[in-house]
């Protein structure tokens, strides 16, 4: 089987394409899409062995995917890892920074050391990966990088830290796409809401218990594809979107608009999901929905 993407199979033939994060959920899933569409794609990350699983998959499938380990959170680690993929592998004409992390708490039970280790993976580590692509390489040849958000625009409660980083994000990718527009360089950004991916197997607790029933919140009636994301992510790195920088496209099913003083109407059948990704598989929490 293969990835049954919407795009023409060569849309990004003779590319390369970084992807953070690249060794699980929604980078995974964007990363065989973009080698499914002809991307030579570089799968970045802190754990080689998920890394190397997720390029054995591409190249099972007939793509072309590499691996480079690297904390993103680290300025020497990122400068030193970008130089190398360029050296090794070429110019880079995208970069997908989805790299990221939470954990659910009340701010109040927050420390400095979890805020600031959460910011420095959801915000700073794109910064870092975004500043040395465009500087060493996007800055002589342009390019397009998609940043990763996520559901904040209404506040985050129970995940302030990852809010605050995600809402900065909004704004850098504002302005580095102002800053970097004239070297022919695009940046945009992807919210995604609630998103059957594996992420959703990380959580405990009270937040696990909730994770079934966040589909009636949703106007749609349901949770989102990886697939989903991925597809949103590719239009934005590719040519159909030359003229679209410094935006934000919402992937929620509607879920961030609205409020209480206008209740959801009792569940109607949920509107039909987009799935190409033919290795993705329903996260454990949601399997006993099933």
């Amino acid at each position: 089987m293969a990835f049954d993407s919407i795009f023409k199979a060569d849309l990004f033939q003779g590319q390369t394409v970084i992807v953070t994060g690249g060794g699980s959920g929604i980078g995974r899933c964007t990363a065989h899409e973009l080698a499914a569409l002809g991307a030579q794609v570089i799968l970045v990350g802190r754990k080689p062995e998920k890394l190397e699983k997720v390029a054995a998959e591409i190249a099972e499938d007939g793509g072309v995917a590499h691996w480079g380990a690297c904390d993103i959170r680290d300025e020497i680690s990122v400068t030193t890892l970008v130089s190398h993929l360029i050296q090794q592998y070429g110019p880079i004409h995208g970069l997908v920074n989805n790299a990221g992390g939470q954990y659910p708490s009340p701010l109040a039970s927050i420390n400095q050391k979890g805020f600031e280790t959460v910011v420095r993976t959801n915000l700073v580590g794109g910064f870092l990966m975004a500043r040395e692509v465009f500087n060493q390489s996007m800055s002589k040849h342009g390019g397009a990088i998609v940043n990763m958000l996520a559901d904040m625009w209404g506040g985050m409660p129970g995940m302030g830290h990852s809010g605050a980083a995600r809402a900065g994000m909004d704004n850098f990718t504002k302005t580095a796409a102002f800053e970097w527009g004239c070297a022919g360089v695009r940046v945009n950004a992807v919210a995604p809401g609630w998103i059957a991916s594996s992420g959703m197997d990380t959580y405990e607790g009270a937040f696990k218990a909730v994770i079934p029933t966040l589909r009636e919140h949703v106007p749609l009636k349901r949770i989102g594809t990886e697939s989903e994301v991925s597809a949103a992510i590719v239009f934005l790195l590719s040519p159909a979107a030359a003229f679209i920088s410094g935006s934000t496209l919402r992937i929620d099913g509607a879920a961030s608009l609205g409020s209480r003083a206008w209740p959801l109407h009792k569940a109607q059948p949920p509107s039909e999901p987009f799935n190409g990704f033919h290795r993705a598989y329903l996260p454990d929490v949601l399997k006993a929905e099933k």
